[in-house]
């Protein structure tokens, strides 16, 4: 090992003491989960977890969470989302993307004059049903696990649609094969379902050739990080830095600052007198000592009580 080397692990943080957010750029052809595993190995933490999942097919912005940040993944999933995607015209597949075998025809491909003006029948609070090939879960077992199941298509999971907000949705370009479009959208939307539809509703079949996602509410594609720049990096200083805090999905959150005293005590689990402007908030709040989150708590009959305790030395 050489002395650069020696000097990288010097500067380390150790193993599992690492806590914030990595804004990765997941590349085409691995799992959410594959990803996951990959960073928590190259900055050696303790537990991880990521905030949305992405698709083997698609590529961009994947949120992961290292060792307290964990706590906070719910309120990046819960953040709105951004894509660019690509669909082909001309076929429907099983999985609504180009993994999926054939399932129908059509001969029909729309016009650009034809796709703007339906533009705003898919934005705005939306019904969509989401891919039979989805975690949506059916009797506690997730959608895909009962299709792969499936011996016809007659045996295919039945989904029931839901309301999910789309927040705008732009075409970019289109030809006689394929179309491209960005889409703003909120927590629970399928973009593979969003293609489907749209070629459904324009009397022909579509299905998602590419995706992409931009943003997953604070994360940028900008300011992502790949997976190759990360293992050049390894377990270095430099690595460590490409870690955002634990409070970078809490910034919309009220912040309460505490002392090292009220720190302890909401640390066992104890409340505090909720005697600030805050206590009037009806959501919750985030404990700050010197910078570092303490716990996320909530105002209960006159007191702020914790809800999760963060183990972030301050």
């Amino acid at each position: 090992m050489n002395s650069r080397d020696n000097n990288n692990r010097a500067n380390a943080p150790k193993t599992g003491r690492l806590h914030g957010w990595v804004n990765l750029d997941k590349p085409e052809g691995i799992s959410s989960a594959q990803a996951v595993a990959r960073v928590r190995r190259l900055l050696g933490a303790g537990k991880a977890g990521h905030g949305g999942t992405l698709d083997p097919l698609a590529s961009g912005v994947l949120p992961i969470a290292l060792g307290e940040a964990t706590k906070t993944v719910s309120y990046a999933m819960d953040s709105h989302k951004a894509y660019a995607f690509s669909l082909a015209w001309g076929a429907e597949t099983s999985t609504d993307d180009r993994e999926g075998t054939v399932t129908r025809r059509s001969d029909q491909i729309p016009a650009e004059a034809e796709i703007r003006a339906i533009l705003g029948q898919f934005t705005g609070m939306i019904e969509q049903t989401p891919p039979v090939y989805s975690a949506v879960k059916i009797a506690g077992q997730r959608a895909y696990q009962l299709a792969r199941q499936s011996d016809t298509p007659q045996d295919l999971p039945q989904l029931a649609a839901r309301t999910v907000e789309v927040k705008a949705l732009q075409l970019l370009r289109t030809d006689k094969q394929e179309a491209e479009f960005k889409v703003r959208c909120g927590k629970g939307v399928y973009v593979r379902a969003l293609a489907r539809d749209l070629g459904r509703v324009l009397g022909s079949a579509a299905h998602i050739i590419s995706l992409r996602r931009l943003q997953v509410g604070k994360f940028q594609i900008e300011d992502a990080i790949s997976l190759d720049l990360l293992e050049k990096m390894g377990q270095s200083a430099a690595a460590s830095h490409s870690v955002m805090p634990v409070l970078a999905v809490l910034d919309d959150i009220p912040a309460l600052a505490v002392t090292q005293e009220e720190a302890q005590r909401l640390r066992f689990g104890q409340g505090l007198s909720a005697t600030d402007a805050l206590a009037d908030e009806a959501g919750p709040a985030i404990a700050v000592l010197a910078g570092q989150p303490v716990a996320l708590i909530q105002p209960k009959q006159g007191r702020w009580v914790p809800m999760r305790v963060f183990n972030i030395d301050n």
